[in-house]
Formats: C-alpha cells, structure tokens, sequence
C-alpha cells in the first residue's frame, strides 16, 4: 500500500493530527478498501521518517472513531465501510434512515458523565475555598507532596475504610488527575516489556488506549452474566487485568462475592495483579452493599483505583489509587522525581469540604436524586419502549445500557436519534474485537437530565426508533 501523506511540520496542526485526517480522507472516499491492513506503526514511522509514537497517536485517533479495528498479533484494518451508511438502499424495503440537519439542536444528552448540576453544593463548595485561601495561601503556590497532601488522604483513606470497605492507609494513596493519569503511572510502575494485561470485552476504552500507547498487549476477556469470565483469563496468560466490578463499564452487572473470591484466588496462584477500577462505586441502588476486591484481598494483589468525578464533579480531575506493598516501595524508590498532578488548591478544598462533613451529606443527598432518576428511567423505559427495547447493567451507577429490537447497528441508532435532538450513545469503542452480538446495545446516562428531561428525551427517542425496530 502506497502511503503517500504531505505532512508540514511548519503548521500549528500537530503531525498525527494531520495523518489521522489523510487516514481518515482516504478511508472516508474508498481509496483505502474496508478490511485493508493498514501498515505497521514500526514499518509507517520508517516511510514517512517520523516517530513511532506520532503514528501510534494517529491510529488510535482512527481506532477511538471507528474507521480501523486492531488485530490481536495481526495489526490494523479498516473497518467494513458501506457505500451508503446513512442512506436508503435502492429497490430495499427498509425503512430509510434521516439525514440530520446542520442546525439540529441536542435537546436531551444522556451523556454518561454528567452530573446533577442543579444540586451540587456551590455555596458549602464556596466556603471551603474560602477557608483553604484564609487558611496559609502563601504555601499553596508552592509545590506539593507528590503522592498529595497528607490531609485529604487522610481524609480519603477514612472514607474509602468506612464505606468501601478498603484496607489502606494514607501512605497507600497516591492522587492523579484523573484514572488515565493514575493508569499512566501504574503502566510504568508494573513494566511494560512483554506485558500482557487483561481487559474486559467490551470495557473501558478510556485506559484501553493508555495501555496500548505504553507499549502493553490488551487482552480482551469475555463477559458472563456476572462479570469477567475467570477460566479465560486464566488461559490468556496475562499477569494483570484491569476491571470494574462494581459496575462493569460499559454493560453495567455487578461482580457477586463469589466470584470477587475466585478472582483474587487467580491473582495468588498466577502472582497477578488486579486493578479495580471502582468509578462510581457510591451510587448502588438495591440490594446489599458488596465489599470491594481490595477490601476482601489479604495478600496485597490489588490495586484501588476511584476517582470524584462522578460522585462531585468532574472539573475537580482527581482520582486516587491505592497502591499495595509492592507496588508502593517502588513508586516511593523510582518517583522521587515526579511532581504531583492536581492543584493544591483543590485538594486543600476537597480536604475541609471533608472534614466538615459536607461530603457525606452531599452523598447521601445525591444517591437519594440519582435513585429516583435511576427508577424514572426504568419505569418510563418499560412503559414508553415495552418489548421494543431489553434493560441491562441497572441499579447502580450513572448509566444502564439498553438492547435493541432492531436490524440497525448501534452507531446508526445513535445517529437516527440525533436527528430527533436526542444524543445517546453507542459502544462500538469499547470492544477491542468487533462487536459479536447482534443486539445493538445504547449506553443512557442519566446523571445531568431532570426527571421531566428523561421522561421527554425517552419518549422522543422511541418515537425516532420507531419505524426501525423489528
């Protein structure tokens, strides 16, 4: 394949922004055939004479928006392109599906990530802030203790004991801003040569990609009805996997107790590690609280990884990870050197917005809102959508995922809902491998919507889908 960008590295428009675009042109136009192999990042950076990690930020740009699939062992191809994607099929009895208009307006986001902005404490917020520029605001223009201030990790670690059931210190803890910073930083504390690590498929695409940037082979493992399928992984050979038991992103079950167990039982005999990511762990709406892995682990092979951005807000860019034994000697021998990521002023904020007692009543007030809104959903699901649409991954967290009744795949459900100013969400890109059922499944956030905004926007969306369902 002759490969043939023009590259400026004159303009401001970063390289590998201008190879995702010629990608992204020669694929859009047909010129670059579906299920063409697409050149290796080792064989492109050595044509164009560029570096590998330009072309690994250009394929995954491709990778994050569909047009390629990555191979395991094989490589990248393009993915299947229809010549008439969002068309109607001449002489085909199938219902065509509407172009949207340049002026469409989004009316109703079910976006995973947003959050109740109209109940968020600003005032309570507002006098912490207050309080950490009174308190010493000299000391906070300079820089932190690299893990983060002692303080809130105290603060933290007294939380994540009571209601998560997390065994840790606050030694253990180290902030990031954000779970791809923290995951940035495990990937080099594990080690990367010949690193396999473990994934849920589908899962989260978010640190899938940082994975892959660094160097590590992603190995997807399937999903039962109650999470990662163990004998899998046990046959993939990985010696690290990443999950979210609590509330599996993006299908959204919850991993029982027994097989939490069966799961540490594999990181003992096979000397792994467990990274659980535990992203909005607080919100669980019926049935008992189940404790997490790390809580239930006593050989020190599980990584804590939890974040704010869903249970306050997501501009804060703090999560935390909690790092066992092993793990924490290294990163205290081999980081003296790296500065911590998240603003001192917000963390000396969070920390007395802690300490006052405002984060719990700001829990217990939001998990009251979201169960409602959560019930709402469900309820207006079944009686607007009834037999057209099957609900999975609910009564926890910020989102379910629906199946539905039609020949259309996800991303075309997706783009038949724009055109109503309905914005929902597929996941097509959160499989490694293509998608091996047939069922299209939507992701609906519920978190930023009002009840009345949920109520509209599922009736809108089932009126949109109606012509496609089967």
């Amino acid at each position: 394949m002759n490969i043939i960008p023009k590259l400026d590295k004159h303009l401001k428009k970063p390289l590998y922004i201008q190879l995702y675009q010629y990608f992204k042109e020669e694929i859009r136009s047909g010129r670059i055939p579906s299920f063409k192999r697409l050149p290796s990042i080792r064989q492109l950076a050595g044509d164009l004479h560029i570096s590998k990690t330009t072309i690994q930020w250009a394929y995954q740009q491709l990778l994050a928006e569909g047009y390629i699939e990555s191979k395991e062992r094989s490589g990248f191809y393009v993915v299947e392109m229809e010549s008439q994607p969002f068309g109607h099929i001449f002489g085909s009895s199938e219902q065509p599906i509407p172009s949207p208009s340049e002026e469409t307006e989004i009316v109703y986001d079910f976006y995973m990530s947003h959050i109740d902005v109209d109940h968020f404490p600003f005032q309570k917020w507002k006098t912490s802030l207050n309080q950490t520029m009174l308190s010493d605001p000299k000391e906070l223009l300079f820089y932190g203790d690299r893990q983060g201030e002692l303080e809130l990790r105290i603060a933290i670690s007294s939380y994540l004991r009571q209601s998560r059931a997390v065994n840790c210190l606050a030694d253990q803890l180290v902030l990031g801003a954000g779970t791809q910073t923290l995951a940035r930083l495990l990937c080099h504390l594990i080690g990367h040569e010949e690193q396999k690590v473990a994934m849920e498929e589908p899962g989260y695409e978010g640190v899938r990609h940082v994975f892959q940037l660094l160097g590590f082979q992603v190995i997807p493992i399937p999903l039962e009805e109650d999470g990662l399928n163990v004998d899998e992984l046990h046959k993939s050979g990985a010696k690290v996997v990443y999950i979210t038991p609590s509330h599996q992103f993006p299908l959204g079950m919850v991993m029982p107790v027994a097989k939490r167990m069966k799961l540490l039982k594999w990181a003992e005999e096979n000397g792994g590690l467990i990274i659980e990511d535990d992203y909005d762990g607080e919100f669980r709406y019926h049935g008992k609280p189940i404790p997490s892995l790390q809580g239930l682990d006593v050989n020190g092979n599980v990584v804590y990884v939890g974040t704010f951005s869903k249970s306050l807000m997501p501009a804060v860019r703090m999560s935390y990870a909690v790092l066992p034994e092993r793990l924490l000697t290294l990163y205290q021998h081999s980081y003296q050197g790296y500065d911590q990521t998240v603003s001192r002023l917000h963390q000396k904020t969070l920390q007395l917005f802690m300490e006052s007692g405002e984060w719990e009543r700001h829990l217990r007030r939001m998990k009251k809102i979201y169960q409602k809104k959560h019930d709402i959903l469900l309820q207006t699901i079944h009686h607007v959508m009834n037999g057209s649409v099957h609900v999975t991954g609910q009564n926890a967290g910020l989102h379910v995922v629906i199946k539905i009744n039609s020949d259309k795949t996800a991303d075309e459900l997706v783009h038949i809902a724009k055109t109503s100013g309905v914005q929902v969400y597929s996941t097509t890109n959160n499989w490694v491998y293509k998608q091996k059922e047939e069922t299209p499944l939507i992701l609906l956030g519920f978190g930023g919507l009002s009840i009345e905004e949920i109520q509209e926007g599922i009736e809108r969306l089932h009126e949109a889908w109606l012509p496609f369902y089967r």
